[in-house]
């Protein structure tokens, strides 16, 4: 038989040659070619399963949702999810709103938010058999909310793919502590969130289940990689989700979808069945955190997790439960602050914005103090990079094969798979273990160097913008620069969290053409093509407290909210 044909049946026909057979009849070469075809066959449908198990549970969502519809025709779903997540719990605790009832009206919005950005992986229909037994947890403080986590938190039966194909059909067996404490408190996880491929990044989009859109501007990345969580609940589809943060991953797709995001202490609350493509990384420690539309339904949740159930299931998680006293406190503060990191130049809009914030709080009476990051370029290279990169990115290529790449985080792979650039920057790459605990020493002794600043200057929390506004697709990827104001807080493990405080105005945008950057480099100039044609869109700013003081820092969150909002009721009159 002609070589020719062989190949030609093998192609059509699919026939299953071994490489011994293929490599006699079709040499070498074609051998190389038939493997790789045959691992690519695999890879799509693996690819092509995955988006049919989505797209089974979004029908399943649909005609649960039609069908108590039907049931209940006076059903009418716009009042129940246009509630705020407080308002919600009340009327369930005294029954004039049922759990099967906002289930169904949150899965309807979801589905529709769903059909317009693409932010859902998987809808959970074991939320449907949860309402048979939620009665038993009315006492919980979540009784009857849904909930939605991000793709690779762990929910017994679903893959947490991160967005890469090697993890696809490896559902979990068990649920994670967080998704175990959630349903203890009587809360629902009906839906997981769409993700970057690998997690490493800040945008949204994976091979399988494809690109996620900004709620607020469909031409806009939402943020990552917690980007379907911000999507969802930016776009009405959810009161409440979890997510993970390892250099800005909750608080980027809250300030880019124009919602609350905080990233607690790490370790505050259980990271077991977190799903990731850089497990052992320990230089940069990642968080597992709440998003939501406001800071009272952030610390709701907090109050939730920090409970007996939580410190049960996992003892390494310190037992320290949520302080209400703390929270609830209106003592005035002694506020440090920076316009300016001395890295990355804000954008008009988010100087702007936190100079505003800041001269409300001067003027609601807190004392308002300069403080400057201490060494950052030096630190962001040296200890952040370094760290989380010690392998060169082995691993996290690793994860990546063999799944196709996407746009998203093209560069990165293209940085990341290059012998001779890794080569050229072998300093880059750590030699030894040695070095390895070098950094990890140096690390600790800059956490204890900046909380003898803090403590120097006798600041209660820190006040600093927030990277924004929403970028254009695809420069996520190339704009790792930018993540200084967001790292530094993973880095030092310090709770931080974003509040929506102001949009980008038509003189903001302007403003954009002078814009110079610190360095005045491509990277400076590539920032301002990334966040070019945002008027209207959200802006945020960032609190920062000290390890542990968790609810300080959602206390501040507080105060940051209700003088914006108070502000804008004043103007508006």
């Amino acid at each position: 038989m002609a070589r020719f044909n062989v190949q030609q049946l093998v192609l059509d026909l699919h026939i299953n040659w071994t490489p011994v057979i293929a490599a006699t009849v079709c040499g070498t070469g074609a051998l190389y070619l038939f493997l790789k075809w045959r691992n690519n066959q695999e890879i799509q449908k693996k690819i092509l399963n995955a988006r049919k198990r989505r797209d089974a549970s979004l029908l399943q969502a649909e005609q649960a949702v039609q069908q108590f519809k039907m049931q209940n025709p006076d059903f009418e779903s716009s009042s129940i999810v246009s509630l705020s997540l407080p308002e919600l719990t009340g009327k369930l605790k005294d029954g004039s709103l049922q759990p099967d009832a906002v289930l169904y009206a949150l899965m309807e919005k979801a589905l529709e938010v769903n059909k317009n950005l693409n932010c859902s992986t998987e809808f959970l229909m074991e939320s449907v058999a949860q309402l048979e037994d939620i009665k038993t947890q009315k006492k919980g403080l979540l009784y009857g909310v849904p909930i939605s986590i991000k793709d690779n938190v762990s929910y017994e039966g679903h893959d947490t793919s991160c967005g890469v194909v090697s993890k696809l059909g490896q559902p979990a067996l068990v649920d994670s502590v967080v998704v175990k404490v959630l349903k203890k408190q009587g809360a629902i996880p009906f839906i997981k969130t769409n993700i970057p491929q690998g997690l490493l990044n800040y945008d949204c989009s994976n091979p399988i289940y494809g690109q996620t859109l900004n709620p607020c501007n469909l031409q806009k990345s939402p943020g990552g990689s917690s980007g379907g969580e911000g999507a969802l609940i930016g776009g009405g589809g959810s009161f409440l989700g979890i997510g993970t943060d390892i250099a800005g991953s909750i608080r980027i797709p809250a300030s880019f979808c124009g919602i609350c995001g905080f990233k607690p202490t790490a370790k505050r609350i259980s990271a077991r069945g977190i799903s990731s493509c850089i497990k052992g990384q320990n230089s940069v420690l990642p968080s597992l955190g709440p998003l939501a539309r406001d800071v009272e339904s952030l610390a709701l949740c907090m109050q939730a997790l920090l409970c007996q159930d939580m410190f049960s299931l996992d003892p390494t998680v310190p037992p320290i439960p949520f302080n209400q006293e703390v929270y609830e406190s209106s003592e005035p503060l002694r506020i440090g602050y920076y316009e300016n990191d001395g890295y990355l130049q804000p954008s008009p809009s988010m100087a702007r914005a936190f100079r505003e914030t800041k001269d409300l709080l001067e003027r609601a009476g807190h004392t308002l103090v300069p403080f400057q990051p201490l060494r950052l370029y030096h630190v962001f290279h040296e200890l952040t990079l370094r760290g989380v990169m010690a392998d060169g990115g082995r691993t996290f290529i690793s994860q990546l094969k063999p799944s196709p790449i996407d746009p998203c985080i093209r560069n990165q792979d293209m940085i990341l798979s290059t012998p001779g650039f890794i080569m050229r920057l072998i300093s880059f790459v750590l030699k030894s273990v040695a070095e390895l605990w070098r950094i990890h020493a140096n690390i600790e002794g800059y956490i204890q160097e900046v909380i003898a600043e803090w403590r120097r200057l006798n600041v209660d929390v820190l006040l600093c913008p927030m990277l924004g506004p929403a970028y254009n697709f695809t420069y996520c990827g190339r704009l790792n620069s930018a993540l200084s104001y967001t790292s530094l807080y993973n880095l030092l493990n310090f709770p931080a969290g974003v509040v929506p405080v102001s949009a980008v105005t038509e003189e903001d945008e302007a403003q954009l053409s002078q814009y110079t950057g610190v360095h005045g480099d491509m990277w400076d100039k590539l920032f301002v093509k990334a966040v070019k044609g945002g008027v209207g869109l959200p802006v945020t700013v960032q609190c920062v407290s000290l390890p542990w003081q968790d609810e300080m820092c959602l206390r501040f969150m507080r105060e940051v909210e209700q003088l914006t909002a108070k502000n804008k009721l004043t103007r508006k009159y």
